[in-house]
């Protein structure tokens, strides 16, 4: 699935300087990007979910979420709706230095304030306001949370990590608490033996008291959040390991076959506008190469083809050897030297030169 400005452009050198000319595979091809979009008024964004169902394996370039101000710029018929793990690296240091290993978020994609019908309320209504404000109605399914466990628990089982889920459900006592409720009731019912035999545990957590513990903590574990949780604190784990650059994220089914693998960050506008403007620029694309990796690894495994595993993990190796060989960009470099402090091709360099080393090292680990 094909995005939005720099990432669109990485995307492709990506896709054809270290995938396909590594591997021979059919890739089906939708273009989400938001101009094409927009063009069919969406209708690109369902037949790409469905391909997904179909092939059970996708992977996502970053895309443009349209606000007022995208709207105007890409003369859009309407606002369109938007439809994770941390890369370590020796060298680069950590916000949280305590967090030596790897924490995995489980984001609750679907559902609340991201399918909520939001409103701007200029007179007393019906729903009683004493004044103007705005309002918001949102919701959730049982099918939904439950699918969303079953993946948390299967996930967790399989990097044998425990797993805390957080809510507020001291505040939103009947919505935060079906979450909790639904969780506790299936992991009684479905995984707790096995969780006793890896000697891991399932335990809720309020929201509050969790980002503490995850703040202390030296990671290790699989924390469960819903959807607004999730985004907002995927984030802050991305910066506290380093870098948003350095974040996978995977989209996963409950099925446990079905996955759509993609950067967690953005389009990294700034850095496209330099680029129309012919200047160079020093954009990480390490976390949409793990898109492509994640995503080619699962579908080795749904496949029995460990020659594609072995291929998708030694490229995620290179991508990480080359950051500890000292070769980087500069939002890596930032972290060790100081941003203000950084020099280019002394400290970092850009984007280009960084995909080609990236390349090079690739081909000496392949044995060309």
């Amino acid at each position: 699935m094909d995005g939005d400005e720099m990432t669109r452009i990485i995307w492709e050198f990506i896709k054809e300087k270290l995938i396909l000319s590594n591997v021979d595979v059919e890739l089906k091809y939708y273009d989400l990007g938001l101009p094409y979009r927009d063009q069919t008024d969406d209708q690109v964004t369902i037949d790409s979910a469905l391909a997904t169902q179909k092939y059970s394996v996708a992977v996502k370039c970053a895309t443009i979420t349209p606000d007022e101000a995208r709207v105007e710029e890409f003369s859009l018929k309407k606002m369109w709706k938007s439809p994770n793990e941390p890369i370590i690296c020796k060298n680069i240091p950590r916000l949280v230095p305590g967090w030596t290993q790897a924490i995995t978020i489980g984001r609750h994609a679907f559902g609340d304030q991201y399918r909520a019908t939001d409103f701007v309320v200029d007179k007393v209504g019906s729903i009683r306001f004493p004044s103007w404000g705005c309002g918001m109605g949102m919701y959730n399914t049982d099918e939904s949370i439950t699918g969303f466990a079953h993946s948390c628990f299967q996930y967790a089982i399989g990097k044998k990590w425990p797993l805390y889920m957080s809510t507020k459900n001291t505040i939103l006592k009947a919505y935060d608490g079906r979450f909790k409720d639904i969780f506790q009731d299936i992991f009684e019912k479905h995984y707790k033996p096995e969780f006793d035999k890896l000697k891991i545990w399932y335990e809720h957590r309020l929201i509050d008291d969790m980002v503490a513990q995850v703040l202390k903590s030296s990671g290790a574990f699989v924390w469960a959040c819903k959807n607004y949780d999730g985004d907002v604190q995927s984030d802050i784990l991305a910066q506290g390991f380093g870098s948003l650059g350095l974040m996978t994220s995977v989209l996963v089914c409950p099925d446990g076959k079905t996955i759509e693998a993609e950067a967690a960050h953005g389009t990294v506008t700034r850095h496209y506008r330099e680029h129309q403007k012919g200047r160079p620029t020093s954009t990480n694309p390490i976390a949409s190469i793990f898109a492509w990796t994640r995503g080619l690894e699962h579908r080795g495994k749904l496949d029995g083809n460990p020659d594609l595993i072995k291929f998708s993990q030694t490229l995620e190796r290179v991508c990480v050897e080359t950051v500890e060989s000292g070769i980087m960009t500069k939002d890596l470099a930032g972290c060790i030297h100081g941003l203000a402090n950084c020099k280019l091709n002394e400290h970092y360099v850009n984007t280009t030169d960084f995909l080609d080393a990236i390349k090079t090292n690739l081909d000496k680990a392949l044995g060309k």
